[in-house]
């Protein structure tokens, strides 16, 4: 697997987490993703190829989505916060009953029990947009017809998403990275250096651009598009921190943000939490995404943003 990024930095760089996703884990994207990191004054710090069978067995896809996945496939329906008065509004069935009927299931039970692939709970998911309620952000719930019998499923399109990460054969290929800001804004390393999530949108030299532009020729099989683009990076160094925690099991002491998290007066408890996209309250007392409320900031800034939303917590 590579060896992890361990040691914790007393410097402001920036640390962020990047992996080619399985659809482009190809010797031509790897290299031209190191040449633009050498061009960008980016230094790997550690680098390695985690297989599809790891990736499945630690759940570390489900940890990643995790405001995804945990609807999906971490908790089961009876501990995910749904709201009883929009499920009996959309559904006509008191939250409580349709649970003690056993057929309420998050996606991953719903392929045990009735023996799908991800693409067939998927295709049911669909034909049942109509019957789907939203809850919240990455938060839905349909009611699908399988095999004869309706059932309430949480999030069933996650299961596609996760299977081409974990299928046999399959791969990601991560960088730990990290850069001098005075070189590179954060903002200018996804927005510049990765390019948008969709890539026909990207600025030329980008990384997610030039996959596009050059699929056929690095051997890819399909064209990029907004949810297979190439690659994947940190939207914040605290974020960049909580995939480290997650891909390669570095300890919150041993990070580079994670010891300035510690620095803050933060619980090891806490970071962890947080690190999978708590919602808090936010140091204007609003209550939004940790993730969304950092994105884009450079180590410095970032961290003394943290400071003020963790003192407005507790």
């Amino acid at each position: 697997m590579g060896n992890a990024c361990t040691g914790a930095s007393g410097d402001n760089n920036n640390h962020a987490f990047v992996f080619i996703k399985s659809h482009t884990q190809v010797p031509a994207v790897r290299s031209l993703v190191e040449a633009k990191f050498k061009e960008k004054k980016i230094n790997i710090l550690s680098q390695g190829e985690i297989k599809g069978e790891v990736i499945d067995q630690k759940m570390l896809i489900d940890q990643h989505y995790y405001a995804i996945a945990s609807k999906a496939t971490i908790l089961p329906p009876k501990d995910l916060p749904v709201p009883a008065d929009k499920f009996k509004d959309k559904f006509g069935v008191e939250w409580q009953e349709a649970l003690s009927t056993g057929k309420v299931l998050n996606a991953k039970q719903a392929c045990e029990k009735f023996g799908l692939t991800a693409d067939e709970l998927n295709t049911a998911w669909v034909a049942a947009k109509d019957d789907t309620v939203k809850f919240g952000g990455g938060f839905y719930c349909a009611k699908v017809q399988i095999k004869g019998e309706d059932i309430y499923v949480f999030n069933a399109f996650f299961m596609t998403m996760r299977s081409k990460f974990t299928a046999p054969g399959s791969s990601i290929y991560y960088y730990s990275v990290s850069w001098n800001p005075a070189d590179l804004s954060w903002s200018d390393f996804r927005g510049s250096v990765l390019g948008p999530t969709d890539p026909t949108k990207a600025p030329g030299g980008s990384i997610r651009k030039t996959i596009l532009d050059k699929y056929q020729e690095f051997g890819l099989t399909s064209v990029p598009d907004g949810s297979d683009n190439g690659v994947h990076a940190s939207a914040s160094p605290f974020e960049g921190m909580a995939e480290r925690l997650n891909w390669l099991g570095t300890s919150v002491g041993a990070d580079a943000f994670g010891a300035k998290c510690l620095s803050l007066g933060m619980s090891d408890t806490r970071i962890k939490e947080w690190a999978k996209d708590a919602r808090v309250t936010l140091e204007d007392g609003s209550q939004g995404s940790i993730f969304d409320a950092l994105e884009d900031m450079d180590a410095k800034d970032c961290q003394a943003k943290l400071e003020k939303i963790h003192m407005a917590n507790k």
